[in-house]
């Protein structure tokens, strides 16, 4: 965040729209808030900010500071700063920063402090099991001195278990839309004692089909509620739910919309589809450190898994074919060191919380800009360093120009290495995984003949074979 006075005015709208005078703003302020409500706005819009960020002067409650600092939660991030003490006077918030900026604390602390006050419950809407379970590990860090009870509603495990929580009278319910609505429509859930909604990633629920749910999951909730929303771009779709169902939101922007992690070193490789393993093997080989690998399929993320254990890492796997118990055992033990190395698709993007990633790669480009921003964005945390590496094909220059335009940045792209010879092993795990050929071709129809072998990608790699892949960012994504 900027440390100047301006900083105050611009992370401070009063609707979700960017409007570029300040008289303007004010005049806003004037039509639509109550006048005794405009003199504390503008003393909040004015006043400066404090020399050095602390939860000292948030607003915070003491036993929940106490609680905090015994978490080693010492100094708040930009949105923690600005969100925190807005959500304790219980405005509505759109806030607008990118993956691991802390924003599970920026809403958070707000949703303890009030459920503590006005009783009550709070939902916490996520895109991904990943995502929910991280949210609540949180909350149980910094709730579970204060009696805080969670319930836990997403999809891949029995919802027996679900049901018997939600009847148990949760404080915070942290979901996924669709098993939400779910135990909604069997009458396991209900609305009426809802005091806070999150809405958190809200680009991502919106990209993936959760719309409509959030727009029923909204229009039956309480009308007094406090409505709380995080995203990481600004599309008009939230401006438009913004405006629907909520009231009057401040919105509290750290960092422009698309803006890549400022402590992530960003390289790219122009190579042909068939040298990708050759140079993984070889960046493996070089970084001793925590590696997440991004795939844009599943198959692909299979397929990659296997040979990297080929090679001889400890490695795990994370996509929609896993089971919830399988996708657990993966995050639990990458986080806690069973394996160096995750291999995930774009469902980990946004629902991993591991501090010490040194190493991303994008195997494959994503599907679309933003979503190369979130990837890269799981390392370089915590104002540590990290570094990106991408492998692009000779027909995705386009796509590589697209992510420049939205980060503002040119990224290097490097001459490709002397790649290694592929060893026996890794050869047979890739004849073994070669049945889908994960970018190539889809889902065979019933029957269909599966013709000749094909020679594995990798050893054709050897002689310098390989056709170049397509865009992903024209094409349908299999998670």
């Amino acid at each position: 965040m900027r440390d100047d006075r301006r900083a105050n005015v611009d992370n401070c709208y009063f609707s979700c729209y960017s409007i570029s005078l300040i008289k303007t703003r004010v005049r806003l302020c004037h039509i639509y808030w109550p006048m005794q409500e405009i003199g504390s706005l503008m003393k909040h819009m004015t006043q400066p900010l404090p020399v050095e960020m602390t939860f000292d002067n948030l607003g915070i409650a003491p036993k929940l500071l106490e609680i905090l600092r015994s978490n080693k939660f010492t100094k708040p991030t930009p949105i923690q700063h600005q969100c925190i003490p807005q959500g304790i006077e219980g405005k509505d918030i759109v806030g607008i920063a990118q993956t691991g900026t802390g924003k599970t604390l920026a809403f958070g602390v707000p949703l303890l402090q009030r459920l503590a006050l006005h009783k009550g419950q709070a939902l916490v809407l996520v895109p991904t099991r990943e995502l929910a379970l991280q949210v609540d590990e949180m909350l149980h860090k910094i709730g579970r001195p204060l009696g805080l009870r969670t319930a836990v509603v997403i999809g891949g495990v029995s919802p027996d278990r679900q049901i018997r929580a939600l009847r148990s009278n949760p404080h915070v319910v942290i979901a996924t839309p669709g098993r939400l609505i779910d135990h909604m429509q069997q009458k396991y859930y209900s609305l009426e004692r809802l005091k806070m909604v999150v809405l958190d990633e809200a680009d991502r629920m919106f990209d993936i089909g959760f719309l409509p749910y959030i727009k029923r999951i909204l229009e039956a909730a309480p009308k007094d509620r406090q409505t709380m929303l995080f995203s990481a771009t600004m599309p008009a779709v939230i401006a438009g739910i913004a405006a629907k169902h909520m009231k009057m939101p401040l919105r509290i922007e750290v960092a422009p919309a698309g803006t890549a992690a400022k402590n992530v070193e960003q390289e790219i490789f122009i190579l042909q589809k068939p040298q990708k393993l050759q140079l993984l093997e070889k960046l493996l080989a070089e970084n001793s450190g925590t590696v997440l690998i991004f795939s844009r399929t599943k198959y692909g993320a299979k397929k990659i898994t296997a040979v990297i254990r080929a090679m001889g890492h400890q490695a795990a796997e994370i996509h929609s074919n896993r089971s919830q118990a399988q996708r657990t055992e993966a995050m639990t033990g990458f986080r806690h060191g069973k394996y160096r190395i995750l291999v995930a698709t774009d469902i980990a993007a946004r629902g991993i919380d591991v501090s010490n990633i040194f190493l991303v790669i994008n195997y494959d480009l994503p599907e679309n800009c933003e979503d190369y921003v979130h990837r890269i964005g799981r390392t370089g945390r915590a104002d540590a360093l990290g570094k990106a590496v991408s492998f692009a094909t000779p027909d995705q220059r386009g796509d590589i120009r697209q992510i420049e335009r939205l980060i503002k940045k040119t990224i290097p792209i490097l001459a490709l290495p002397h790649l290694p010879q592929a060893s026996d092993a890794v050869v047979r795990a890739v004849y073994a995984n070669n049945d889908r050929d994960d970018e190539s071709r889809g889902r065979r129809s019933f029957g269909q003949s599966r013709g000749p072998a094909r020679r594995p990608a990798y050893q054709g790699a050897r002689a310098g074979q390989g056709r170049s892949q397509g865009s992903p960012f024209m094409r349908r994504r299999y998670r």
